[in-house]
């Protein structure tokens, strides 16, 4: 049914939310205070709508730098000013921790957000897939595939790196390929490219050439599941602020605001020589060595074998030795500690958007002082944080970062003292 409504806010996918009949209705890509023209179906509880045309306009729509804006997945709300988006940021966080995790916005410091200092061309890491003779990301809300040859989220070395990667792989060998991922650490590049079948000696002959040419540092061959090892070629790990990656692992894609999340992770922990650290989704130590220098030790839990081992590598580099780092189940090793009677002054958790649920049982059961959550997802940031309330921690800060820009997804940073 087709229906004039209007847009009340943006819900935590980013997308308009306006009511019908007592219904929510959530529209993407319409901003709050609009007046739109929307084709409405069912979506189960919910009711979906597809903007038609736009009657009244909100004054901070603004037309999107990338004419690809409205067709391609990565950039949802580029259509919005860049400080309204920083407002709405915060209004779902604090409005998912007031009303899901009974966490009024009263009962803590609300720090500044940390804004990026580039609000296009941040973008150090991406996934793309073939689109025929050429490369591109998944079209918004669906696994169709939108051709890239610039995008200008990425960082200058990338930026132009879909067309010239498609280009000189060739068609023959885009249409073995699963996906392609890039990463960029200060300047020098490395790419991971996945197979659907084994290797051939053509696919490692054109990683060489763009190692002669110098396009790319080092690659990565990965065949498709049981058809062989992977490959590496030239020098796929790169080092940055001496942390390790590489393209077929995690790094966070805006390096200017993690270094900022860091370093206040870090400050609000409010370490002390004497502390023992509990870092639960470690990653491949993202915060793990920024906090070793003042503790006396660090024990670092991640399930992904490939960041424990650029982790591991990092240590040895460094000659760190008060840190520990362990392969596993961040929530069962957690449970596990807890059983074990062990103690831990500080606990560091950064889960992914599924959070950590169990996270106020482990952080009371190991005696915690202080509890930092590293949140990506508001609605998990909640849940968790009433469970903490609900074991004795009370809330002291909570700061946002704008990892994101130009879409819905933000980082929350918030402290936690018993």
């Amino acid at each position: 049914m087709r229906l004039e409504l209007l847009v009340e806010r943006l819900g935590n996918s980013g997308d308009g939310v306006a009511q019908y009949e007592g219904r929510a209705v959530f529209i993407a890509g319409a901003l709050p205070g609009e007046r739109v023209l929307a084709e409405v179906v069912e979506a189960g509880k919910a009711l979906r709508g597809e903007l038609v045309e736009l009657l009244v306009q909100s004054p901070v729509r603004r037309t999107p730098v990338c004419p690809l804006a409205d067709r391609c997945g990565g950039c949802d709300w580029m259509h919005l000013q860049d400080e309204a988006q920083l407002r709405h940021k915060q209004e779902i966080v604090l409005s998912s921790l007031e009303h899901l995790g009974a966490v009024e916005r009263g009962s803590f410091e609300l720090l500044p957000t940390v804004s990026s200092g580039a609000p296009v061309g941040y973008r150090r890491r991406a996934v793309l897939h073939p689109v025929g003779a050429a490369l591109g990301f998944h079209g918004k809300g669906s696994h169709q595939r939108i051709e890239v040859r610039y995008c200008p989220a990425l960082t200058r070395p990338l930026a132009e790196f879909p067309a010239v990667l498609a280009a000189r792989l060739g068609a023959n060998t885009l249409k073995e390929l699963e996906e392609v991922r890039l990463l960029e650490c200060e300047g020098r590049v490395a790419v991971s490219l996945h197979f659907k079948a084994q290797l051939r000696p053509r696919h490692r002959d054109a990683v060489n050439l763009l190692l002669r040419d110098g396009l790319i540092d080092g690659a990565i061959l990965q065949p498709g599941e049981g058809k062989g090892q992977a490959e590496l070629l030239g020098q796929p790990v790169l080092e940055e602020d001496g942390v390790l990656h590489r393209p077929d692992g995690f790094a966070q894609a805006n390096v200017e605001v993690n270094r900022r999340l860091v370093q206040a992770a870090v400050e609000l922990l409010e370490l002390r020589a004497a502390d023992r650290v509990l870092e639960l989704f470690s990653g491949n130590g993202n915060f793990t060595f920024r906090i070793a220098p003042s503790v006396t030790q660090v024990v670092a839990v991640e399930s992904a074998a490939l960041s424990v081992a650029l982790a591991q590598q990092a240590a040895l580099k460094r000659a760190v030795t008060n840190v520990r780092l362990v392969q596993g189940d961040s929530e069962k090793i957690a449970d596990g500690l807890v059983r074990e009677g062990a103690r831990f002054e500080r606990l560091l958790v950064d889960p992914p958007r599924s959070g950590a649920p169990g996270v106020g049982r482990w952080a009371a059961g190991l005696l915690a002082e202080r509890v930092v959550y590293v949140a990506c997802d508001p609605t998990s940031l909640a849940r968790d944080a009433k469970e903490l309330v609900a074991r004795g921690y009370q809330p002291l800060a909570l700061q946002l970062f704008d990892l994101f820009p130009q879409t819905h997804h933000v980082e929350a940073l918030m402290v936690f003292s018993r």
